[in-house]
């Protein structure tokens, strides 16, 4: 009999289209590969297209490591018109003619919207509140409130602007934390200028140090996975351990005395070989695994 095909396991770089839920690329890439174990780390609405990064077995271990990565969008907002959902999938819900906004009045909504600020997400999210997702509730006709949250725009760069039939559509670049809604600046933004403004498109670019350009262009059964290694070496540093120590931190075991060699606060640790053992933290003067990675197939 044929030995059994090894399970897939690493990070795939995806570019999604428009139109399709996130949830649906990973139906794909679980039929591509034949397995049920994946994972994504951040999700993109249907209207947006971009960078979605699956963890694939094993590997779905890392993705916990990688949501909360900080991101890169480009964008358009649309100022004159506002929706319920605060992009273009949702209902008009006011108009304004807005082609007398200038540049200058533009660049001055966005200061305020960079920086460390303060930001309610949008109404139409996957937040969930009393254990339904905001967006659900919204749709069924509930009155929906969410917290305001603190994040961090480090970038908010106009590219273009265009003027046309009372409305302003500016191209966009957004550098932000995660947990940053697009959709929410651009309805903030057209509400300071007081004209009302959603999103109508959205492109995710950058999760930390995974770019779009290194997306695959098709999910096939014989696509090349990045190695869990190469990617937790890239997220979270290198902690170089001995074939002994990565025995000891598969069995639970404290590296008595270890912390000094770390450079990082959760760093991969590495074996000699090559092979991602776990992720490790300090514990006093020693280093303990806080997650180890399974070995072979597992």
């Amino acid at each position: 009999m044929p030995e059994p095909r090894p399970q897939p396991r690493g990070i795939l770089l995806v570019d999604k289209p428009q139109g399709i839920t996130s949830h649906d690329v990973v139906s794909r890439a679980r039929r591509a590969l034949n397995t049920r174990k994946i994972g994504h780390a951040g999700t993109l609405d249907p209207m947006a297209t971009g960078l979605l990064v699956l963890g694939i077995g094993p590997a779905t271990r890392l993705l916990t490591f990688i949501v909360g990565l900080g991101k890169t969008y480009e964008a358009t907002i649309r100022l004159g018109v506002a929706t319920d959902s605060d992009d273009a999938d949702g209902v008009e819900t006011s108009r304004t003619d807005a082609t007398a906004v200038t540049d200058d009045q533009i660049r001055a909504g966005i200061t305020p919207l960079t920086g460390d600020i303060s930001q309610v997400p949008s109404t139409v999210s996957a937040i969930k509140i009393g254990g339904k997702r905001a967006y659900d509730l919204a749709r069924a006709g509930e009155h929906v409130e969410l917290r305001a949250r603190a994040v961090t725009v480090s970038r908010f760069d106009i590219v273009a602007v265009r003027r046309e039939a009372g409305v302003v559509d500016v191209d966009v670049v957004v550098d932000c934390s995660s947990g940053t809604y697009i959709r929410a600046l651009a309805r903030d933004l057209g509400a300071d200028l007081g004209v009302g403004g959603h999103l109508t498109a959205l492109r995710r670019t950058r999760i930390g140090p995974f770019d779009v350009a290194d997306t695959v262009a098709e999910i096939v059964p014989e696509v090349e996975l990045r190695a869990d290694a190469s990617v937790a070496a890239d997220v979270l540093g290198v902690f170089a351990v001995s074939a002994e120590e990565a025995r000891d931190l598969r069995h639970g075991k404290r590296l008595p005395g270890a912390a000094a060699r770390l450079t990082r606060t959760t760093p991969a640790a590495i074996a000699p070989d090559g092979e991602l053992i776990g992720i490790v933290e300090r514990r006093g003067d020693d280093v303990k695994s806080v997650m180890n990675m399974p070995q072979g197939d597992a």
